[in-house]
């Protein structure tokens, strides 16, 4: 059946990033690759607003069996797009397996070069090219102990089988003019395993870590907001975007409870009023609990002030002078923590 350029154009705005438009064109390289970084990061996705006509055009002589393409012939010519994206999502990969697999034995050694490989290796065969696997692994396997422990590794490993697969780039041998079309139902199979093998790592790292990735974004939350605490108006405007989804949730159920609400509430909680690993050292110094009220942390900085001031502890002047520095360094960090996150 011939495929449509109108169809190819629905799929590509209501599914382009998950792929769909290639697997509607039996491109189901192109359709993985795009599912594993949604749509090549969104810039391969709006790249494709024009080529979707030639990719059709390419689908339905396929279909036909007219494809010019003879396995004989010369290499297809250097792409600067693709070869910056062998780069990019080899990097992807390496830093995906970083995240979800470097507890693994041999992991610099073996699974990093592997993993990087394979995001070489699968913008490669993209389209009706492909390119030498075994001469990509073999190179990220060379290059990987050059920079064994470094986590910017990925790096140059996806630089050395990048060039290494551009090197060895071809043409994809034609299919047999007497070979039947692959059924979907095998073809969505296929695409899911590979999905499963290349996200049910990064999954299980997540979840398994779930209390250290909040506590980790809620640093990085926390010091976004430290920074703006002299722009009150732009903090406000920060945390209003961060409690959106939460309150539009509450407008679409009626403010009502479930477990999805009562989740995000928890989750943005924790990013928004969790004390950063800083504010916790600074709450040990004034010798205060989480719980403390602004007016608790007050008290007891006066106190320890009192106690602390150098003019009381002539004899132990240094020590003195350094814990009266905590003391204020302390103070003024949970001040700002309660500014930024306990203002009207």
């Amino acid at each position: 059946m011939a495929k449509g350029v109108v169809t190819a154009y629905a799929l590509w705005a209501f599914g382009g990033p998950l792929g769909l438009h290639h697997l509607y064109l039996g491109r189901d390289s192109h359709a993985l690759l795009w599912l594993l970084t949604l749509g090549g990061f969104g810039v391969g996705w709006a790249r494709e607003l024009f080529r979707i006509p030639s990719y059709v055009g390419e689908a339905n002589r396929e279909a036909a069996r007219r494809t010019p393409r003879h396995p004989l012939a010369r290499p297809p010519p250097i792409s600067v797009a693709r070869f910056a994206g062998q780069i990019c999502v080899g990097l992807y990969f390496g830093t995906v397996a970083l995240i979800g697999l470097n507890s693994l034995s041999f992991f610099y050694l073996m699974v990093l070069p592997l993993c990087v490989g394979a995001g070489v290796h699968l913008v490669s065969i993209a389209g009706h090219e492909t390119s030498d696997l075994r001469k990509t692994l073999t190179a990220c396997l060379i290059t990987s102990p050059i920079f064994y422990g470094s986590a910017l590794s990925p790096l140059p490993i996806s630089l050395a089988a990048s060039f290494t697969a551009a090197q060895h780039r071809q043409f994809k041998q034609p299919r047999p003019t007497n070979a039947l079309p692959e059924p979907l139902v095998s073809r969505l199979y296929r695409l899911g395993l590979a999905w499963l093998a290349f996200s049910a790592p990064l999954g299980y790292c997540v979840f398994h870590n779930t209390t250290a990735t909040l506590y980790y974004l809620s640093d990085c939350v926390v010091a976004v907001l430290d920074a703006l605490w002299f722009f009150p108006w732009f903090g406000r405007a920060l945390e209003y975007l961060l409690l959106l989804p939460y309150r539009i949730l509450c407008t679409v159920t009626g403010g009502g409870g479930g477990l999805a609400e009562e989740t995000w509430r928890k989750v943005m909680e924790i990013l928004l009023q969790e004390y950063s690993k800083r504010e916790k050292e600074a709450l040990k110094v004034l010798l205060v609990s989480e719980e403390a009220s602004l007016e608790e942390i007050t008290q007891s900085y006066r106190e320890l002030v009192k106690v602390w001031h150098p003019d009381r502890n002539r004899n132990r002047a240094q020590e003195a002078q350094e814990m009266f520095i905590q003391i204020q360094e302390a103070y003024e960090t949970l001040l700002r923590h309660h500014k930024a996150f306990h203002r009207k």
